[in-house]
């Protein structure tokens, strides 16, 4: 089969004045390429099967017919195999899909846009996130409880991978004390509150995600009313009866909660699914509070700065495998990291039969109840 030399390229805006007047456009990218968008009323047929289904989609050899694929260079050789295979009208379009979307031409439904195409290139560029994956995150609502050490660093690469809104649940203001970990907030934030100091970085870094903010401290009357309809929870907390709220509230509601924690040099991540059978719950770790000595926080033992860093971004890790569903989430397995010594170490955590939570004789009782085992701690 004898091979043009010299085919026609034209513009993108050329191309839609052509399709408007009858032209037939293809697009030779692959199936995993355009499922991340391609132009409007474009035709998929990969390179590869050009020559053997072109009959199929056009047997007139007379219309007109225009191809694109990424940048300009597949279509060429798509163009050359047509007027190879007789068809006498064929030209390629110059700089590609790429081009055909900063010029901001019509993208079939579905399709990311500009945008999100560049924004997210190296997600897509991943078999097990792709474009179905990255839409997935597109329409996710996560809420993170504490906007502080574990916040900010989750918040930050949830916003950063494209995670459709974001809501933050603070009730308190930036101390200058916050900055050696809390990485959402300056200096020059310094007693503003923390959800609008979050909610400004988080803006500046990805303009395309909402971001709500809820400047209240998660209590037994409003734990169900501000987590209802999320996707995933992320606990930032840094007290008991927040968590046991928001075990409690995520288990009714069967919302998956990423839990994570730090103390001096140490922090722990887990994940339960109240979704899963199989799934424990925070009280199957913790049944009861321990007692406030054996547990002092941050203010009163000290952390590692790094260390939040560290965990908060375990838990937006495993946000995203919950939120796009690849991997195998840490449900059932507790992960802990040593930062003086540089370990990581996996503990088995199944269910527990006889949790006070989730276990087949739990009753609830009500949230007021929840914060009680706490207070009596």
């Amino acid at each position: 089969m004898s091979i043009a030399t010299n085919i026609h390229e034209i513009t993108p805006r050329e191309a839609q004045q052509r399709l408007a007047r009858g032209a037939l456009l293809l697009d030779v990218r692959d199936d995993n390429e355009r499922a991340a968008g391609m132009p409007a009323a474009a035709i998929g047929l990969p390179l590869t099967e050009v020559e053997s289904r072109i009959a199929a989609v056009e047997a007139n050899p007379a219309r007109e017919i225009l191809t694109i694929c990424a940048s300009g260079k597949r279509s060429q050789r798509a163009a050359e195999t047509l007027h190879a295979l007789g068809y006498t009208r064929v030209a390629s379009i110059m700089g590609g899909f790429v081009r055909w979307n900063a010029e901001g031409l019509p993208l079939a439904d579905g399709g990311l846009g500009a945008d999100a195409l560049e924004r997210y290139s190296r997600h897509l560029l991943l078999p097990e996130v792709g474009a179905a994956g990255q839409s997935s995150l597109a329409l996710a609502r996560v809420a993170l409880v504490g906007a502080g050490g574990l916040g900010s660093p989750a918040a930050f690469y949830l916003a950063a991978a494209g995670t459709g809104t974001l809501t933050l649940i603070d009730d308190d203001t930036v101390d200058r004390s916050n900055l050696q970990r809390q990485i959402l907030h300056t200096d020059a934030r310094v007693g503003m509150a923390k959800t609008e100091s979050a909610r400004m970085t988080l803006g500046a870094l990805n303009p395309h995600i909402a971001i709500a903010t809820h400047e209240t401290r998660l209590v037994a009357a409003n734990v169900e009313e501000l987590i209802h309809g999320h996707d995933v929870v992320i606990d930032g907390a840094d007290n008991f009866p927040t968590r046991y709220l928001l075990s409690a509230a995520c288990t009714r509601l069967k919302i998956p909660l990423v839990y994570g924690a730090v103390h001096r040099f140490t922090g722990q991540v887990s994940v339960f699914d109240a979704r899963r059978d199989d799934s424990p719950c925070y009280r199957c770790l913790f049944p009861e509070p321990p007692a406030a000595e054996d547990a002092p926080n941050c203010a009163e033992a000290g952390v590692l700065g790094v260390l939040p860093g560290i965990i908060g971004l375990l838990q937006a890790s495993e946000a995203i495998k919950l939120i796009i569903g690849i991997g195998a989430p840490l449900v059932g397995r507790l992960l802990c990291f040593d930062a003086l010594v540089a370990s990581f170490r996996e503990l088995r955590l199944p269910r527990d039969p006889q949790c006070p939570g989730c276990g087949a004789d739990a009753r609830f009782n009500g949230y007021e109840d929840i914060a009680r085992i706490c207070a009596s701690a």
